[in-house]
């Protein structure tokens, strides 16, 4: 009899021994979210005059969430939390270490334009009678950055030992063609804001020293392509000197041959491309303006180099990779834009988990006193079969972590505590069931076998209920509530584990000891109206 109720025991025992060792082995832990550990919450919203709306507007909603995970992910930013809520996009990163940074690369937009370079203006605006023809050999001394990574190699042929290319034309109309207005005009012109940057119009754009001060305006024609081009995008250190981007285009017609084209515009200098120079802009700044050398490229064979330190090429190369948002977000630093940011301190985050952890085993050990003092032996049954649920809920929450980026937030830690008052209630149940057995004529050890089964299918549905609960506030809410949902749910299913196979077989082990039988002060169970013979 003994050894049929110490098998379950000591399975249930091997196995979560087992497993939390294999989880320390591992190296496993558990994440901490946001609210414990510090970082930034980024909400974006669509800027009011988007002209997307209904499914069209979800479709572009549903792309921006994918493209900023992948931007996250490329950052390595541990166990990121982005999710949509209505038509916002939240976005948590726990623990970043450069927090602007991580917040430019999250709401960039990312549109990459390539524009040719029709005149060469002065810093500031000024009238005809007083400019000075000094920049007018169109001769940009600002930053050098197409070039082939060999243009030894390279020529008008093609590169050594390849047949001569074909080269592809821009479309009549696109790049410095039919202005709407003659280049001097453009003397007296204010510069372009970047938000009225539109893809087929004429923009004027400062070109920037490495300190951030304009230096020289660029009257850029029609996009000649966009980023749609790339298929992907590295950061390089080049020489020891600087860091560049690497660009590489996708092959045929809508990749590499369109920027081909436009490299043999301004070769050539023709109408479209005047200057020989081709900008390259992103999010309404010119990153660089170099003078084209060649009418050919490869499609791998492309360096943009400019006023780059490692974060900003990195930056820049991740969201070329990952391409543009569709749609365009206010600025979160900007109160009436509908974005926001929000940061939370390293110190702030500790503390939160302090308080937490510090509610937490303050609430476990007058529960635990409670217990004990009431229930006697069976008080420290019921404490040990939580430490059990609470050690596989631990093993779990570790491997999910690792896995799937699983973070325990705040609200994560409130479902933990209400769990444990869930788990205590069964035992309640049971003990509470064996205890009116008892005075009802059975002795400890029938009274085991039969309340059992009576007081577990009340467990079972009460355990059920929390379960559908939970499960309905984990995919019908997003954010924090869905943490507290997790936990809610994962300890239900636990609790009705170690109650089955850890809890069962103890009561039922201490039921056939004769000195528990003969005292009920440390059973903590009312004395037996008459024995079983």
């Amino acid at each position: 009899m003994k050894k049929q109720v110490l098998l379950p025991l000591v399975s249930i025992l091997v196995i979560v021994g087992g497993l939390f060792g294999w989880s320390q082995g591992a190296g496993n832990s558990v994440l901490l979210g946001l609210d414990l550990k510090g970082g930034a919450e980024v909400v974006l919203e669509p800027v009011e005059d988007t002209e997307l709306s209904g499914d069209a507007l979800d479709e572009a909603l549903d792309k921006s969430v994918e493209i900023i995970r992948n931007r996250v992910d490329g950052l390595g930013v541990a166990e990121p939390d982005i999710t949509r809520q209505g038509n916002r996009i939240v976005v948590q990163l726990p623990g970043v270490e450069d927090q602007r940074r991580a917040l430019e690369v999250v709401g960039q937009t990312a549109e990459l334009r390539f524009r040719p370079v029709c005149a060469i203006l002065p810093a500031v605006p000024i009238k005809l009678d007083q400019s000075n023809n000094e920049n007018s050999d169109g001769v940009n001394d600002g930053p050098v950055g197409i070039l082939p990574t060999d243009q030894d190699e390279l020529s008008v042929e093609g590169p050594e030992g390849s047949e001569s290319q074909t080269m592809a034309s821009t479309p009549d109309g696109i790049g410095c063609e039919n202005l709407g207005f003659a280049p001097e005009d453009a003397l007296g012109m204010e510069n372009t804001v970047a938000d009225d940057d539109e893809a087929e119009n004429p923009v004027i754009f400062p070109l920037l020293d490495s300190e951030g001060a304009p230096y020289q305006r660029l009257l850029l024609g029609r996009t000649m392509l966009t980023g749609a081009s790339l298929e992907t995008a590295d950061a390089s250190f080049a020489g020891g000197f600087e860091w560049q981007v690497l660009p590489v285009f996708r092959s045929g017609a809508d990749g590499i041959d369109l920027f081909n084209a436009a490299a043999s515009a301004c070769y050539n200098r023709n109408s479209k491309c005047q200057t020989g120079q081709l900008a390259i802009v992103l999010d309404g700044v010119i990153e660089s303006a170099p003078t084209v050398n060649t009418p050919f490229f490869e499609r791998d064979q492309i360096v943009i180099s400019g006023n780059f330190d490692q974060n900003r090429a990195e930056d820049t190369a991740l969201v070329l990779k990952y391409g543009s948002l569709p749609l365009e977000f206010g600025d979160p630093t900007d109160p009436t834009s509908g974005s926001r940011v929000r940061l939370v301190s390293a110190t702030l985050g500790q503390d939160s988990l302090d308080a937490g952890i510090t509610a937490g085993l303050v609430g476990l050990a007058l529960v635990a006193l409670y217990m004990i003092a009431y229930y006697k032996l069976l008080g420290l049954a019921a404490m040990l079969s939580l430490a059990v649920s609470g050690t596989m809920l631990w093993v779990i929450l570790s491997w999910l972590s690792e896995t799937r980026s699983l973070a325990l937030t705040l609200a994560g830690v409130v479902g933990l505590i209400v769990s444990i008052g869930t788990s205590l209630d069964s035992n309640v149940v049971y003990f509470e069931h064996l205890k009116e057995d008892i005075r009802n004529g059975r002795t400890l050890r029938s009274a085991v076998d039969q309340s059992f089964p009576i007081a577990f299918k009340t467990i079972f549905w009460a355990n059920l209920a929390s379960l559908i609960g939970a499960a309905i506030l984990y995919f019908l809410t997003v954010g924090s509530v869905r943490g507290f949902a997790l936990m809610l749910g994962l300890a239900s299913i636990l609790d009705l584990v170690a109650t089955y196979f850890f809890l069962r077989p103890v009561v039922k082990l201490m039921g056939m000891q004769k000195a528990i039988q003969d005292r009920s002060w440390l059973s903590g169970l009312p004395s037996s109206v008459e024995e079983e013979s």
